[in-house]
């Protein structure tokens, strides 16, 4: 199917430009005229067909011809800009669309359920993981984080308090001293893919572009952060801390041009989105 849709678009755009090259030959009042009887046949095409079936071939057609008009004649098209950039993002999300994941973790059964909501209504003070421990020694195998959810989810503090500042103001205490960095990806009209890797101020949400790419590698990825610190000079002492995903392109020499400068890496957890 896909060899016959590629010849048959090949066909197409050869046949454009066949006619473009006979409207040049032409004289001017004869592309003139030739220009308006199609004018008067889209318009009466128009009237008649609220919606016209258009084909993928179709489609690329319309959408490569774009590129060659300008802005202001759109009027041209039967489409509007806005459609054209609709067939773009189904284009994009088709291309990287990626198979879907196994099953997870299977459900947590009902009595465990309940039987960690009992212990953190009959003792306040314990947390997740004292939970989680309690729950081995009843010989229930169960994962903190599963326990932390459960606790989430019904409403009850997975890690109450017993003191001292709160994790809202421990967080604003610190973040001035908190980095964070990720990459996001921006899909071209070629359908290529490139990747910006930026770094952000926790305290002030001020955004560092480090650079941008179509192939992110260690090596590059730790170029920039090196980039990066001979812009901040003396202020990167500022920063106590970098926040960042498990991403393998974060290599051992990425993290080092940050401990260097006293900057103590911290890793979300596995599975956690990105900042």
């Amino acid at each position: 199917m896909l060899p016959v849709m590629i010849l048959s678009f090949g066909y197409l755009i050869v046949r454009q430009m066949l006619d473009l090259m006979v409207l040049v030959v032409r004289g001017e009042r004869s592309k003139e005229v030739e220009i308006l009887v199609l004018w008067h046949q889209v318009a009466v095409l128009r009237r008649q067909v609220h919606r016209p079936d258009l084909e993928p071939v179709d489609r690329a057609v319309l959408a490569a011809l774009s590129r060659l008009l300008p802005r202001p004649r759109w009027s041209a098209f039967f489409v509007t800009p806005a459609t054209v950039l609709r067939w773009h993002r189904r284009l994009v999300a088709a291309t990287w669309t990626y198979p879907r994941r196994s099953p997870g973790r299977p459900a947590v059964r009902a009595e465990v359920r309940d039987l960690v909501l009992r212990l953190a209504r009959e003792n306040p003070t314990w947390g997740c993981r004292r939970i989680r421990g309690e729950l081995v020694g009843l010989g229930y195998r169960i994962a903190a984080s599963t326990v932390w959810a459960i606790l989430t989810k019904a409403g009850v503090d997975p890690a109450p308090r017993r003191g001292g500042s709160t994790w809202t103001q421990f967080l604003t205490a610190q973040a001035k001293g908190i980095l964070a960095c990720d990459f996001l990806h921006v899909d071209t009209i070629g359908l290529s893919r490139i990747y910006v890797l930026f770094l952000m101020e926790i305290a002030t949400r001020r955004v560092h572009i480090l650079g941008a790419t179509t192939n992110p590698t260690g090596a590059w990825v730790a170029q920039q952060a090196r980039n990066l610190m001979m812009d901040l000079g003396q202020q990167a002492g500022r920063f106590r801390f970098l926040i960042r995903d498990r991403d393998r392109k974060y290599t051992n020499v990425f993290d080092e041009v940050f401990t260097a400068e006293g900057i103590d890496i911290l890793r979300t957890p596995p599975g956690a989105t990105g900042c």
